[in-house]
């Protein structure tokens, strides 16, 4: 069997260097020749009345597909590839505001949560009347989160009325939602790793001092987890209204225990979640893979 890994070009980090080797050593594990192929080099190319890839000249069973470049993805499966995850759950998870809408649908349980009124980037926000309802409905403080964005790095906590409207000035142009503060889960939360029906692992991640976020790129610590059968029930159906065949589900914890779906991670980066608990996603990924196809 042959696959196509494909990751963004641009993102030369060691961690994601160290995951893309992960999942091609997983897939020597189950006889799959895997070749790494970045955004760069699958350029989407609309001609002569027909969309395609630029070069393209290799066929593959599949594509793995470790990016967000969602076009490219959904070019993909137009010509025929199966993707995995598919182009529409990567956008499901990608836009967090989008991911909230689908949730809220589902009824699956969530922070309250309302959508900024989008704006044009050259003009802005001309008044910020709607802020009014926006804290009167979720109070202060209370979180603003632009809606594309990774490792806690564009969320934001708000405690004053002059501090929201300074951040969503800032922000104007950009997707971004408000977000209800869940003091009883202020700098901890919960990462569950499924993959297909089942939950494979799951960490604890604790904020440094200071700190309202748990994410662990931003100086959190993390302890290995057992969740509930309510809390691995939760990640299944949040994973499988937003179509994602694995990713990394983040639990909050609100008033009387019940468990709040944050945000869910399409292309979640498990080095952390195997240096805590021993168990490698990637191979649970392939193995997955495998059976479906």
């Amino acid at each position: 069997m042959k696959a196509w890994l494909v990751v963004n070009g641009f993102l030369e980090m060691g961690k994601f260097q160290e995951i893309y080797q992960w999942l091609c050593k997983a897939g020597q594990k189950y006889h799959i020749d895997i070749t790494m192929k970045t955004n760069q080099e699958l350029l989407v190319d609309c001609k002569d009345q027909k969309a395609g890839i630029l070069q393209e000249k290799e066929q593959v069973d599949f594509v793995l597909f470790w990016d967000k470049d969602i076009r490219l993805a959904k070019m993909l499966e137009s010509i025929g590839y199966r993707v995995f995850n598919s182009a529409q759950a990567i956008e499901n998870c990608d836009d967090k505001g989008l991911t909230h809408e689908i949730l809220s649908v589902q009824q699956i349980p969530t922070p309250r949560t309302i959508l900024a009124p989008m704006t044009y980037q050259n003009i802005g926000y001309t008044n910020l009347q709607f802020l009014d309802n926006v804290i009167k409905e979720l109070g202060l403080p209370l979180v603003i989160k632009e809606n594309f964005g990774s490792f806690g790095a564009q969320v934001y906590l708000c405690s004053t009325i002059e501090e929201v409207h300074k951040k969503t000035k800032e922000l104007e142009g950009k997707a971004i939602l408000y977000q209800e503060f869940i003091k009883e889960t202020n700098g901890r939360d919960v990462r569950l790793q499924v993959v297909g029906d089942k939950v494979v692992a799951a960490m604890e991640r604790r904020a440094k001092e200071g700190d309202f976020r748990a994410n662990i790129t931003n100086g959190g610590k993390m302890t290995p987890y057992y969740p509930t059968k309510a809390e691995e029930k939760l990640a299944i159906e949040a994973c499988r209204c937003l179509s994602v065949d694995f990713a990394g589900v983040d639990l909050l914890f609100s008033k009387g225990g019940f468990s709040l779906v944050c945000e869910v991670n399409s292309n979640a980066h498990f080095k952390n979640i195997y240096d805590c608990t021993g168990v490698n996603v990637a191979d649970i990924i392939m193995e997955y893979i495998v059976k479906k196809m």
